[in-house]
C-alpha cells in the first residue's frame, strides 16, 4: 500500500532504535479500508499446496480496494490507529511476563489504564511507559493473532511486530501481514456518543470518566482486529479457489484429476482449517462475552462491526467455503469411483487369469 510521507522529530529509546515522533505533518492520502481482497503473493508463503502436479502457476484476479479520502491527516488532534493480523493466535500469558521484563510497556487492564492485576483473558492491553506526546500509546494484543496500535509511529511499529513474533502461533507470511494491515484516524468529539466515520473514530467525552473512554478505546480496538483478521481469511481463502480453480476446469472438460486421493485429503484439510479459523477461532459469527453484562459497549461494538462490513463478509466468506466443500466432495467421489472401477477390472484380469490356467490344465491332462 501506498504509506503517506511524514515530517517528524524524534527522540530514540532504547527498543531497537524506536523512534517516537512528536510531531507529523501528513501530506497524502491513504487507503483506510479494504474490501474484496485478493492477494497476488507466492503459493509458497502461504502454507497451501499446488493443485497443478507439473506446476503450472494458476492466474490470480485482481485485488480490488476501497480507498477512503483521508480529510482528517491535515487535522490537529487527530491521532493514527493501526490493526495487523500476524498469526493464528498469540500466547498472551508469555507475552505479559515479556512486556513487564522489557519496562517499555506497562500491561494494564482492558478498560483502564491501570496496571494489569487480574488474569490474562481473550486480550491484552500494554500502555508505553514513557509518554513524549500529550496522548500516550496503547496496544491491543488479541488472542486470535491480531493486534490495534494506537499512535503508535511506523517505526515503532515495525518493531512491535517483531517483539510479537517469538509469541506468536502459526505466522501467517510477511507479506500477508503487510497487504492486509488496516489504517484509520481518531479523535475525541465533544459529546457522549462514540462512532465511527468516514475513516475517522470519534471518541466522545461528555461526561465519561477516563474508564468510559478506555472502554471505548477497546470495544473500537475489539472491532477493528476482527476486520483485519478476517482480511487475511479472505486473502487465504481467495488463494485457495484460485488454486483449485484446475478441478473444477478437469471436470469441464472431461480431464483426469490433477490430484490423486492425498493431494484431494490435503486440500480437504486446508478447507476445514479455515472453516475453523473463521467459525470457530474467532468472534466473527458471535458477540464476545465480555459484552454480555455492558450494554452500551455491545451497542459500540455492533456498530463498529457493520461499519466493517463484518457480518456480509463472513456470510461471504461461508457461502464460498460451502462451495468449495461441494467441489472437493465430488472430486473425492470421482476419485473413488474411478478407483473401485479400477479394484473391479483387475478382479476381473484375474478372474480371467485363473480361468486360463484352469483351460490349459483340463487340456493338458
Amino acid at each position: 500500500m501506498n504509506i503517506s510521507k511524514c515530517v517528524m522529530t524524534c527522540r530514540v529509546f532504547p527498543f531497537k532504535n524506536i523512534c517516537y515522533p512528536r510531531e507529523a505533518i501528513f501530506t497524502t492520502v491513504i487507503p483506510l479500508v479494504f474490501c474484496n481482497k485478493l492477494s497476488r503473493l507466492d503459493f509458497h508463503k502461504t502454507g497451501f499446496t499446488k493443485c497443478s502436479d507439473n506446476g503450472d502457476s494458476i492466474k490470480k484476479r485482481s485485488r480490488l480496494r476501497k480507498y477512503v479520502e483521508g480529510s482528517s491527516l491535515n487535522k490537529p488532534r487527530h491521532w493514527n490507529v493501526v490493526a495487523y493480523a500476524t498469526a493464528e493466535g498469540y500466547d498472551l500469558h508469555k507475552l505479559r511476563k515479556a512486556l513487564a521484563e522489557q519496562a517499555l510497556y506497562i500491561p494494564s487492564e482492558l478498560t483502564s489504564n491501570e496496571p494489569l492485576q487480574s488474569g490474562v483473558g481473550c486480550a491484552l492491553h500494554a500502555v508505553a511507559k514513557y509518554q513524549v506526546t500529550p496522548e500516550n500509546r496503547h496496544i491491543y494484543c488479541f488472542e486470535e493473532g491480531s493486534v490495534v496500535m494506537w499512535n503508535v509511529s511506523t517505526v515503532e511499529q515495525n518493531s512491535i511486530i517483531q517483539f510479537l513474533k517469538p509469541f506468536e502461533v502459526k505466522s501467517y507470511s510477511s507479506a500477508i501481514v503487510q497487504e492486509e494491515m488496516e489504517l484509520m484516524f481518531y479523535t475525541y468529539n465533544q459529546s457522549k456518543k462514540t462512532y465511527i466515520h468516514d475513516g475517522v473514530m470519534y471518541i466522545g467525552i461528555i461526561d465519561k470518566d477516563l474508564e468510559s473512554i478506555a472502554s471505548d478505546r477497546y470495544t473500537l480496538s475489539n472491532a477493528m482486529s476482527l476486520s483485519v483478521k478476517l482480511g487475511v481469511l479472505e486473502v487465504l481463502l481467495d488463494m485457495y479457489i484460485c488454486d483449485t480453480e484446475c478441478l473444477s476446469e478437469d471436470l469441464k472438460i472431461g480431464n483426469p484429476v490433477r490430484l490423486g486421493q492425498r493431494g484431494i485429503l490435503r486440500k480437504s484439510g486446508e478447507l476445514f482449517a479455515l472453516r475453523h479459523s473463521i467459525n470457530l477461532s474467532t468472534d466473527l459469527l458471535d458477540t464476545p462475552d465480555f459484552y454480555w453484562d455492558r450494554e452500551n459497549l455491545e451497542s459500540l461494538y455492533q456498530r463498529s462491526c457493520y461499519y466493517f462490513s463484518i457480518p456480509r463478509r463472513t456470510k461471504v466468506m461461508n457461502e464460498k467455503l460451502n462451495h468449495c466443500v461441494e467441489l472437493i466432495q465430488l472430486v473425492s467421489s470421482h476419485l473413488s469411483d474411478r478407483h473401485h472401477v479400477r479394484l473391479e477390472w483387475m478382479i476381473i484380469v484375474l478372474i480371467l487369469v485363473e480361468v486360463m490356467f484352469e483351460i490349459l490344465h483340463f487340456f493338458g491332462n
